[in-house]
């Protein structure tokens, strides 16, 4: 038996549709999108989101890899717009990494998933940079090795999808070459890169950096460094924590001027705290304070408490931008620098995956198979 779903507009990254009515089949699958004369909803729906780098939720650790501890971050982050996503790693001793990557691939080869579904693993060290390590335990950051990095994905049986490498360091360039001949999205960051290294990291195959302006050479006029080349070249994706406390409204605007909303990706780089009342929680394998809204290992920021549908409606405020637009940042733009448009495109044939907002851009509802969630 199908249903409708009816909205006042439907977003997509290619059409904007008035007075949609999608048609889906008792899959949850869509089988027609057509248009009404009128409308009785005043609500507009989006794709749902893609968070590539997240580190945890609900007072657990994606680096637990227990199913209790990823099905929980998984039913969370449906109930803030999130159908898919990429459990983050943080740098901890080889074996504990191992061992995570195997956990976290047997819950990706789950069939079932009671929730937002995970696409593969983001790789966040050990291969960072010691001085730009935010709180990378020191100890366990290793300068990048494509032997280790093979074990690592075949601990992982092939699902890293994206690895953070620190493109100064001896070895990244051949590693990066290395991880992109083998279809794995690169994202350079946890840098102190000159611009003739971040050049040479684009010229072997990266792709994206990792949450622009933090743990980066701050920028000089003379020698614009990591950040000055993020900013200034057009095909490199950027993702971006928009939460008020990483980055600054100002800096905010002046990463859209200079990515545009092709380029730009909200990420939360959310920890175990987040959806948790302030208190102490851990990140990989030490502890973080949290309190109003800042996550803090010895007074460096260790990751956010930040959801998706907060982020967009952050930078739709900061920015001005139509927050219909800005919802791609979370939804189109990821999959893109993954590859996955296709994968996760709004057509007949797919899962029926919305999100609904308020016109003034609150979310009421994440519907993940044509089953509403909240």
């Amino acid at each position: 038996m199908s249903q409708t779903l009816i909205a006042a507009r439907l977003h997509t990254p290619s059409h904007v549709w008035i007075n949609p009515v999608i048609t889906l089949n008792d899959d949850g699958l869509i089988t027609s999108i057509e248009t009404a004369s009128s409308s009785s909803d005043d609500t507009i729906l989006t794709p749902t989101f893609l968070d590539i780098h997240i580190h945890g939720a609900v007072n657990h650790d994606v680096m637990e890899g227990t199913p209790e501890a990823l099905n929980s971050i998984s039913r969370f982050l449906a109930t803030r717009g999130v159908s898919h996503y990429l459990p983050t790693t943080v740098t901890a001793a080889v074996d504990p990494t191992l061992r995570a990557l195997d956990s976290i691939a047997t819950n990706i080869e789950t069939k079932h998933h009671d929730g937002a579904i995970p696409l593969g693993i983001h790789l966040e060290g050990p291969f960072v940079s010691h001085i730009k390590r935010g709180v990378h335990p020191p100890e366990h950051i290793l300068p990048p090795s494509i032997e280790l990095f093979d074990r690592f994905q075949q601990a992982a049986r092939g699902h890293i999808r994206l690895i953070t490498i620190a493109p100064e360091t001896p070895g990244a360039l051949e590693l990066i070459h290395h991880a992109t001949k083998l279809g794995v999205k690169v994202s350079i960051g946890h840098s102190n890169a000159t611009a003739a290294e971040t050049h040479a990291a684009l010229a072997a195959g990266a792709t994206s950096a990792t949450h622009t302006f933090n743990a980066m050479r701050a920028l000089d006029h003379r020698e614009p460094g990591i950040l000055g080349v993020v900013l200034d070249d057009r095909n490199l994706f950027a993702e971006l924590i928009c939460d008020g406390v990483h980055v600054a409204p100002e800096l905010v605007r002046l990463f859209l001027k200079a990515k545009g909303t092709e380029k730009a990706i909200l990420i939360t780089d959310g920890m175990s705290a987040t959806g948790m009342p302030d208190g102490t929680y851990i990140l990989g394998g030490f502890e973080v304070q949290v309190a109003n809204g800042r996550c803090l290992a010895n007074g460096v920021l260790a990751g956010s408490v930040l959801t998706l549908d907060r982020a967009v409606f952050n930078f739709a405020r900061f920015t001005g931008t139509p927050f219909a637009d800005v919802t791609h940042l979370a939804s189109r733009n990821p999959a893109a620098m993954l590859g996955l448009e296709a994968q996760l495109t709004i057509a007949p044939g797919q899962p029926a995956n919305f999100n609904r907002y308020t016109p003034d851009g609150t979310l009421l509802a994440t519907i993940l198979n044509g089953r509403q969630v909240i």
